[in-house]
């Protein structure tokens, strides 16, 4: 008897279907699942099993299906909301016999796949899905992993009545992760730049940045956003692996690191892979125009000396399914953009990562989503948080996740440990925060 093996009764198969049963049974219970459409056979078979369809047969291992993992195509859903555990539920099916008043799987394939990204949505400036426009935001559930929540639940359930299931104990993670929007804030910025930042600093008659502009250039105060040593020393402290998101694209309107060319700047490039993991950051032009990722995926490849398998976009822009589609073609396996920009929780109702589904093509791909749940841009810029209430707010995130062994990334910049002007405090929040996680 396999006891890694679960099998599962199902009305036909669908490749939703599939895609989510292998993420609770693969991907979280790391256990396999075999399935099959016969209910003789089903009777028959003496391992773990489980029913997954419209009507119970006996007293079998039940959970009532809707309809949404059996369809194909995009289309106005009725989420038919109720509640489970105190928590929002999506999909209620109201059968007796059923392990779960609503569909589990349905509920997840909806959310993991992003499904309401698909659907006609009020874009943000940036041309965003925000969290405003999300279920989870109206409905209350944002900050709370959901299906992560359902998987514990189902696998305590399961376990239950198979004790010799043999399931995968997950643990905990902590990753933290930095984006490079600016390697610096005043040098190596080339001639016009510079002039544009002193005539800026005159005009607002900002004379203490343009003192500190200043002494920048003449070599008598290092650059406020080049951390990378504090950074590279604290997390070798600390012994944690970070991943470092290079923006190194051509200068735009929301493009504004140092130039590609600069000699410094591939020094530090280069720096940074010697310490750390170095992923792309796809510039914001790059949604519109596809040969500008190409360009910067292979850039940055030939500077580090090896290819880039991951990224995070700027201005995280996500265009549903394009953006990932977009990565896939280049080559990139691992992407760390699932989370929103003005506010912290859960994008996909999940802290652990999961393989994208390309819900127009109706197929799972091999493109692996690891979600963040706070970004401390967020706290600060969007929600207008000071450095008591952030800490309060990246407590709360990481506890949820805790709670459910499951992985938390934070999202930081090179800028915001710098301990300068709107960041001044913040570095002492990244070493707490750190602390909490690791604790």
């Amino acid at each position: 008897m396999n006891n890694k093996q679960i099998l599962i009764l199902i009305p036909r198969r669908s490749n939703r279907l599939v895609y989510t049963i292998n993420h609770f049974c693969k991907e979280y219970m790391g256990i396999e699942s075999k399935y099959c459409t016969n209910a003789e056979d089903f009777i028959a078979y003496e391992g773990p099993k489980m029913h997954y369809g419209y009507s119970a047969l006996e007293d079998e291992f039940f959970i009532a299906a809707d309809q949404l993992i059996f369809e194909r195509g995009i289309q106005d859903q009725d989420l038919n909301m109720g509640e489970y555990n105190g928590l929002p539920s999506l999909f209620q099916t109201y059968n007796p016999h059923s392990q779960y008043p609503f569909d589990i799987f349905s509920a997840s394939f909806y959310l993991l796949s992003r499904y309401e990204e698909y659907l006609p949505f009020m874009k943000d400036k940036y041309g965003r899905f925000a969290a405003l426009e999300s279920l989870a935001f109206q409905k209350e559930f944002l900050q709370k992993p959901l299906i992560d929540i359902w998987a514990m639940d189902l696998q305590a359930k399961l376990v239950k009545l198979f004790p010799q299931l043999e399931i995968t104990k997950n643990e905990y993670q902590f990753i933290p992760s930095i984006d490079i929007d600016a390697a610096y804030a005043y040098k190596h910025k080339g001639t016009l730049r510079l002039m544009g930042g002193y005539a800026k600093n005159l005009r607002d008659l900002n004379f203490k940045d343009f003192k500190l502009r200043t002494k920048v250039l003449y070599g008598k105060q290092k650059d406020p956003f080049d951390t990378f040593d504090y950074l590279f020393d604290l997390h070798q402290e600390k012994k944690l692996k970070a991943i470092f998101f290079i923006l190194f694209a051509d200068y735009g309107t929301n493009d504004k690191n140092t130039p590609t060319y600069n000699r410094s700047f591939r020094e530090l490039v280069a720096y940074i892979s010697d310490h750390a993991e170095v992923g792309i950051h796809p510039s914001f032009t790059s949604n519109t125009l596809n040969v500008k990722l190409k360009k910067e995926v292979s850039s940055l490849a030939k500077a580090i000396h090896r290819d880039i398998s991951k990224s995070r976009q700027h201005f995280l822009i996500l265009h549903m399914p394009t953006t990932y589609r977009n990565l896939i073609n280049m080559g990139i396996t691992d992407d760390y953009s699932m989370g929103y920009a003005d506010q912290i929780g859960f994008r996909a109702s999940t802290s652990r990562s999961f393989l994208f589904y390309d819900l127009e093509m109706e197929y799972t791909t091999a493109l692996r989503i690891h979600p963040f749940a706070a970004m401390e841009g967020t706290l600060r810029d969007y929600l207008q948080l000071n450095v008591e209430d952030a800490f309060i707010a990246f407590k709360q995130i990481i506890d949820e996740i805790k709670a459910v062994n499951g992985t938390y990334i934070s999202l930081w910049h090179n800028e915001s440990v710098s301990d300068k002007n709107r960041w001044i405090g913040w570095r002492n929040l990244y070493e707490n925060m750190i602390d909490y996680a690791q604790n």
